[in-house]
Formats: structure tokens, C-alpha cells, sequence
């Protein structure tokens, strides 16, 4: 079957090599110059299933206004006339409750685990490598009233099975020894031993020369202007580089999904929330994070990438606003020099920010729709690194009508519907 792979990042991407591997002719269309150039390139290199959870929860609409008014609050909400943005922020909050926050990752963490297990599958396959590490990931409490407040998520850990640790100081400086150095400023953590890490656009890019291989065209630097439909199918796509069809089409686009899919009568509660990255050289290896390093108070990832030191965080509601703010690198800043000072060199960091696609409720959107030849694979909000190869994976065996190794109950576009 010829299918057209819509978007570039690393779902994009993933999801052409598993078409690739399953015997598919594939063409991935994006407009950059090369693959994972937007939201893929630096974000903060979890692949955490652990953490596989639903931004909307129970207590979050207390927290996010505490959260505003913070010196380096991790929530920023700039309001613009868009009546998008206020729909999703009405049906995210309509999510904060218990019950809806435990279905929700329920549904999440299986993808997220079965994603992790077909990312070592390929890494035994293929020999890829990114800047991995296979160390789990901690998530760091400064107060005692933060760890207190991990029952929820224990619980939820324990119904599905997810391995964890909860730690004490010396606990956490045990696996993360750079802390030692900064012991006052924690009381303990929950581990996640089974997460990983790695850097999303090294994967992406050297996964797209692996999919090249197999036969995968890539046409980078093409605008995408319209998805023609006739009848139940689509018939074209009309592209910078002319017309494009296909027996099957792929949207993969992240945020821009919902812009691409409107005028086909298509209309998903994905919108764009803005994240941040720093990424400083390690110029002391022994006060660096080991792994990743989840800071609760301020919502920022702290991660080593090879001899990088990767800071990640904040959700920015702003559209597609793409600006550089300085007092989101200050919160960064803050953040890990705070916990690892003297591992990087601040003074040289990189500043970087994308556009993380998310759905209200948590779970992406993936598979058919009800035009008969379009699918799906999008709304990972922040975990598309981690849910990158099981996404990819499923919506290969969906198209190719095998039936998926996991349960895909709750992230289709008709469940997306529904909340």
C-alpha cells in the first residue's frame, strides 16, 4: 500500500519506519529541512511511562492559580481572543476530577510501557543510538507535603503493575549522588527504575536514515496547503511540491493537526501549550544529574544527554506563539542551578522552546477517522518521545489490518469525542 506520512517529528517518523518494516511504500512530507525540527528537536529527553499522567487532575485548578502567581511558576497562561484555547482549557478542567484523572491514565501508561518495550525492541534490532541511558527517573520532592501527597499516583502505579521506588534523602542520593551536595533542599522521592532517557532528535534523524533505507522518501522544506477529500476519501494532498496521493494518509502533524483537518469537517480538541529547553554542556561530570531528575515544585525535568545536561519544562498557554521569553529561561536557570550547581556551564546553554500538542483529557488521538483512508497519530502533549514507537507501531498495524498488541480503548478519534 502507498501511504502518506504527514509531519516529520519523531511520530511522523516512527510511525514510516514501522510502516516501512510492514511492507508499506511511504512518503513523509514536512516543511522543515530535516526530521524533529520542531517540538521533537530538544525537549527533555524522558521516555517515562511512570509519568505517563493527564495534566488535568484532581486539585489542579487550586494549583494552577498558585502556579501563576509564583517567581518561576511552571504554568504561564497568556489569554488571547481564540475561542479554541478557551474550549480546551473548559474541557481540561472538566477533567480534574479523581475519577476522570484514573481512567485517563489508565488508558495512557500501557501505550507508554508498550512504546518503551518497542523502543528496546529496536534499539536490540538495529543497533540505534541516541544518547541513551537506562537508569529510571526521579521525581524530586522539596516539601514534605508534595511526598505526602504521591497516594494517588501509587495507587495507580500499583493497579497497573509499574515498578517504584519511594525514597528518602539518603535514597535519593544513592542514585542520584550530585544531590549530596544539596540534601537540605529535598526531602525524598519516587522512582521510577524502569524509565529511560535519550536525545529525541538523535533518535529521530538517525531513525529516518534507517527508514530512507528501507525505502521511506522524505520530502523536507514542503509546505502542506490542503487535505482534497472526495466523497468518504481523500483523494490528494496539495503540497508546496505539487500534488500527492496516496492509498492511505497519515496526519502526524502535532499541534497543526487540528488546523490541517478542520476544513474536512474533522474537529479535534488539540491545541498547543509551549514548552521550554536550556541544554548546557557538563563541565563536571561528578555534580551532573546521572539520569533525570523531575523537579515537583517547579515542574522541570533536569536530564543528562551524553555530555549535555538537558533542562526542560513550563506549560505556556500562549497559541502558537513561538517567542523566546527570558523569564522562562530564568525559571529553567533556577531550577538546575539550584540542584546540580557546577555541573553545566549556564553561561553557554542553548535556549529552545515547541509546541507540545495536547488534549484535554491526556490520552493522543490514534487511528482511523470516519473518512475511510485518513488516520490519526497525534495529541502526545508532552510524551510523544515516550509513546513515540508504540504510537508509530499500532497505527502500522491498524493500517496494515493487524490487530494491535495493546488495547487501544480510550484513543480513538470516537473516545476523543467524548469528554
Amino acid at each position: 500500500m502507498k501511504v502518506l506520512v504527514l509531519g516529520g517529528g519523531v511520530i511522523g517518523v516512527t510511525t514510516a519506519y514501522y510502516l516501512a518494516r510492514a511492507g508499506h511504500e511511504v512518503t513523509v512530507v514536512d516543511r522543515q529541512a530535516g526530521p524533529a525540527l520542531e517540538t521533537s528537536f530538544a525537549n527533555a529527553g524522558e521516555i517515562s511511562p511512570g509519568y505517563a499522567s493527564p495534566w488535568a487532575g484532581p486539585g489542579i485548578p487550586v494549583k494552577a492559580v498558585k502556579w501563576l502567581l509564583m517567581p518561576h511558576g511552571p504554568l504561564v497562561v497568556r489569554p488571547r481572543f481564540d475561542p479554541a484555547m478557551w474550549a480546551w482549557i473548559i474541557r481540561m478542567l472538566r477533567n480534574c476530577t479523581s475519577a476522570r484523572y484514573a481512567r485517563n491514565k489508565n488508558r495512557m501508561v500501557p501505550l507508554a510501557e508498550y512504546s518503551r518495550d518497542s523502543l528496546r525492541d529496536l534499539r536490540a534490532e538495529t543497533g540505534i543510538s541516541y544518547d541513551e541511558r537506562s537508569q529510571g527517573t526521579l521525581q524530586l520532592f522539596r516539601t514534605q507535603k508534595q511526598l505526602d501527597a504521591i497516594g494517588s499516583d501509587i495507587a495507580v502505579l500499583r493497579s497497573i503493575g509499574v515498578p517504584f521506588e519511594v525514597l528518602d534523602r539518603d535514597g535519593c542520593i544513592r542514585i542520584e549522588p550530585a544531590l549530596a551536595r544539596v540534601r537540605e533542599r529535598f526531602v525524598g522521592g519516587l522512582r521510577l527504575p524502569n524509565d529511560e532517557t535519550g536525545d529525541c532528535h538523535l533518535f529521530t534523524t538517525r531513525l529516518a536514515e534507517m527508514s530512507a533505507g528501507l525505502g521511506v522518501r522524505f520530502l523536507y522544506d514542503t509546505q502542506i496547503h490542503a487535505i482534497e477529500r472526495s466523497g468518504g476519501r481523500i483523494e490528494r494532498v496539495s503540497t508546496s511540491a505539487g500534488t500527492l496521493s496516496a492509498d492511505a494518509y497519515v496526519a502526524a502533524l502535532g499541534s497543526y493537526t487540528p488546523l490541517l483537518l478542520r476544513p474536512l469537517g474533522l474537529h479535534l480538541s488539540v491545541y498547543p501549550v509551549k514548552g521550554y529547553s536550556l541544554t548546557l554542556p557538563i563541565v563536571n561530570p561528578a555534580a551532573a544529574p546521572e539520569s533525570t531528575v523531575m523537579d515537583e515544585t517547579y515542574k522541570v525535568a533536569i536530564t543528562r544527554l551524553g555530555t549535555r545536561i538537558r533542562v526542560g519544562g513550563t506549560a505556556e498557554i500562549s497559541g502558537f506563539d513561538t517567542t523566546l521569553r527570558e523569564s522562562r529561561r530564568a525559571t529553567l536557570a533556577h531550577s538546575v542551578g539550584d540542584l546540580y550547581p557546577g555541573g553545566g556551564d549556564i553561561s553557554r546553554a542553548t535556549f529552545w522552546c515547541g509546541l507540545r500538542p495536547m488534549t484535554p483529557d491526556g490520552p493522543p488521538v490514534i487511528g482511523r477517522t470516519p473518512i475511510a483512508n485518513l488516520f490519526l497519530n497525534t495529541g502526545h502533549g508532552t510524551l510523544g518521545w515516550t509513546m513515540a514507537c508504540g504510537s508509530g507501531r499500532v497505527l502500522a498495524d491498524l493500517l496494515s489490518g493487524t490487530t494491535p498488541a495493546i488495547d487501544l480503548e480510550g484513543l480513538s478519534l470516537a473516545a476523543h469525542r467524548t469528554f
